[in-house]
């Protein structure tokens, strides 16, 4: 492993001469400079990052909390992760992935220790338990997510309220009155979390007001709860005309079973996704779908935090405008639907 004293022989300065051309902490000629730059590269150093934070009390490290639940879309979860991973390492800083449920632990740890410069939070509640602590930090947080209360955060995430009512406006322009919504397990509504709980407001609100009527049933992602789910729907809705699908792991299932039941999508069932573009442009029906910005959302993330870092940023909430792309899977509302009331 190349030392600093390789660098300092290699150059032909001494071993501090070589500290200060890379902590920047005294004034080197230039001609010194590029020298020491010159023998870094050819020899490919790189500075022990044990004792660079212990010089400038940075880790240059970046802490994800990203709670890795059986109730989530692991795939759209780790999409934003890379993105931030990836944009963080442009900045110059590795990102630390804490994965387990440790709800404030986790920013206690982060905060009482030096293994991390600043926070992203995931998974956002609500009413998170861990944002009281993130207030007080003195190290910097940025939520990817929208709790109830952004008093003194910031915050980026997908509008969902308005693609909510996007969905709504879209099946209603097609003539489409009754519309059943499948949504995420039932524990990501018990625990309020923030993206399904205002998606769901968004739909209910502009169903009021354009005068639709809206089911909701939660719904886990396998098939034989996607099969329950369908059946039950049209039990208790008969005349349900569409569907709007928040959860990535039900739409194949759903697109499958309406087929089973000779239900021609769009021609019989309307469904529009909330999903990422790749998973609704790979459906076997390819999904009209408000696509979850996920690459976007995670950049940023990191963009927000690294300001703060700097001394540069503020406080911000950052709700990115929802987009509805039109695919095969909506048209408009049958003739004759089943238990039609007119």
């Amino acid at each position: 492993m190349v030392t600093l004293a390789d660098v300092a022989q290699h150059a032909g300065v001494s071993a501090s001469t070589v500290s200060y051309v890379l902590s920047g902490k005294r004034s080197i000629s230039a001609s010194t400079r590029e020298r020491v730059e010159r023998s870094i590269a050819q020899l490919g150093y790189h500075p022990n990052a044990g004792a660079r934070a212990l010089a400038s009390s940075r880790s240059n490290i970046i802490a994800l909390m990203i709670p890795l639940r059986t109730d989530m879309y692991v795939p759209v979860m780790m999409e934003i992760a890379i993105a931030v991973a990836t944009t963080a390492r442009g900045h110059g800083y590795d990102v630390l992935l804490l994965t387990g449920e440790e709800g404030p632990a986790a920013v206690r740890r982060i905060e009482g220790s030096a293994l991390a410069d600043a926070m992203i939070l995931m998974d956002v509640e609500l009413e998170d338990d861990r944002l009281p602590l993130l207030r007080e930090a003195a190290r910097p947080g940025v939520l990817i997510g929208l709790p109830a209360d952004t008093t003194g955060l910031s915050c980026v995430d997908l509008d969902f309220e308005a693609a909510g009512a996007l969905c709504a406006d879209h099946l209603a322009g097609l003539g489409h009155r009754e519309i059943a919504v499948i949504g995420e397990a039932a524990a990501v509504y018990e625990r309020h979390t923030g993206f399904a709980e205002r998606t769901l407001n968004g739909l209910r609100r502009r169903s009021d007001d354009l005068g639709l009527r809206l089911l909701h049933r939660p719904c886990e992602g396998s098939y034989a709860a996607v099969s329950a789910t369908l059946a039950r729907i049209y039990d208790e809705r008969p005349g349900t005309t569409a569907f709007v699908v928040q959860n990535e792991a039900a739409t194949d299932p759903l697109l499958a079973l309406l087929r089973q039941q000779g239900r021609a999508v769009p021609e019989d069932a309307s469904v529009v996704a909330i999903c990422p573009d790749h998973v609704a442009a790979h459906a076997s029906v390819p999904l009209t779908s408000v696509a979850v910005p996920a690459q976007k959302m995670g950049r940023y993330a990191v963009e927000q935090v690294v300001a703060k870092l700097e001394g540069r940023g503020a406080d911000e909430v950052v709700l990115l405008e929802p987009e509805l792309t039109v695919r095969e899977s909506t048209g408009p509302r049958p003739a004759a639907a089943p238990g039609d009331r007119r």
